[in-house]
């Protein structure tokens, strides 16, 4: 499945940009598209105040990656503290933040990056509307807890007056043919025509696009979109977000851009895109796959696509011979052998 075949489905009405645009290195109010190599600090400054319409991105942990410096939590969200102050400048009266973080783990204890984050959002004057559960199958294993296999996006509005494109984002209902039993409406339709509003868990039961809940697996080793970037997340994650929380012609800023993920999910429904990224190497790989995106030759997981399920005959799938008799192994080697 290429970029192109993505977005053709006439409910959503939607369509790519119609040539490849011109990849801006600095922002313009006539840009369509605009990839910045440098700190988010120095970018943000050029963003008049009151342009974008979403801003959605995955922060640095402070997990001592590669392109990170690990620092104290507290100075880590000071710093950070500045950053959203300025996020906010930007950021039009009707428009969204959306803050994709997982957790913090120091010496063993846990530090949940939403909760610390919720604080800074809210002395701004931020109004929570979702605490959203992106929930995979595989993440960090542990040996002290339990292993870590969720992400929270924190999405805020800065008015009560924002963008909700409910209807881009339905699904269908699990009851279409409920009806209202008492009433004025008695006897007609008590859903919606168009399906019901989607879960603020996104986890792995989907099989398709107008699923209930998202078929979202985090970018592992063998995820078609996986480049060298150690947190990368998928397209997927971002596309919900572009259709609900903004019209075609917004702006939607990224301000940690790492390999491009949020700049293609914008694009690729028609709006217009722009991010920062200090890191040279990411800079290079986001712009190739912005440009192999307009040429349909990007590699992307299909849109609902259900994660693979062993169907258990597969070797790797099988309980080894001397665990069988181990803990819940005993369990599962019984209920194979009397089906």
């Amino acid at each position: 499945m290429n970029s192109q075949q993505r977005t053709t489905d006439p409910i959503m009405n939607l369509s790519l940009f119609e040539a490849p645009r011109q990849i801006e290195n600095q922002y313009s109010p006539d840009a369509d598209l605009v990839l910045y190599h440098g700190v988010v600090q120095e970018f943000v400054a050029t963003i008049p105040d009151n342009t974008v319409s979403l801003i959605i991105t995955s922060p640095p942990y402070n997990l001592g990656k590669d392109y990170e410096d690990r620092v104290s939590i507290k100075a880590y969200l000071d710093t950070q503290a500045e950053v959203i102050a300025q996020l906010y400048r930007v950021l039009k009266e009707d428009g969204s933040i959306c803050w994709q973080v997982g957790n913090f783990v120091e010496d063993g204890e846990v530090y949940p990056l939403d909760i610390l984050y919720y604080d800074i959002f809210k002395k701004l004057g931020l109004f929570l509307r979702n605490r959203i559960i992106w929930h995979f199958e595989h993440g960090l294993h542990a040996s002290k807890r339990f292993s870590g296999r969720y992400e929270t996006i924190l999405w805020f509005t800065k008015s009560d007056e924002y963008i909700f494109n409910l209807d881009a984002v339905r699904v269908p209902s699990k009851y279409p043919g409920k009806r209202h039993f008492k009433g004025p409406n008695k006897g007609k339709p008590s859903g919606n025509p168009l399906g019901k509003n989607p879960s603020d868990i996104w986890q792995v039961v989907a099989q398709d696009w107008e699923a209930e809940i998202w078929d979202i697996p985090n970018v592992k080793a063998n995820h078609p979109e996986k480049t060298i970037h150690p947190c990368q997340y998928p397209v997927e994650l971002v596309e919900r977000c572009v259709l609900a929380l903004t019209d075609e012609g917004d702006w939607i800023f990224d301000p940690y851009a790492g390999v491009g993920t949020s700049l293609i999910a914008s694009v690729m429904y028609n709006r217009r895109a722009m991010g920062c990224e200090k890191e040279a190497e990411y800079v290079d790989i986001a712009r190739g796959r912005l440009h192999s995106f307009f040429s349909g030759t990007l590699p992307l997981r299909p849109l609902g696509k259900p994660v693979y399920v062993p169907t258990g005959k597969e070797k790797v799938a099988q309980i080894p011979d001397e665990w069988k008799d181990v803990g819940p192994n005993r369990l599962l080697e019984k209920k194979r052998r009397y089906k």
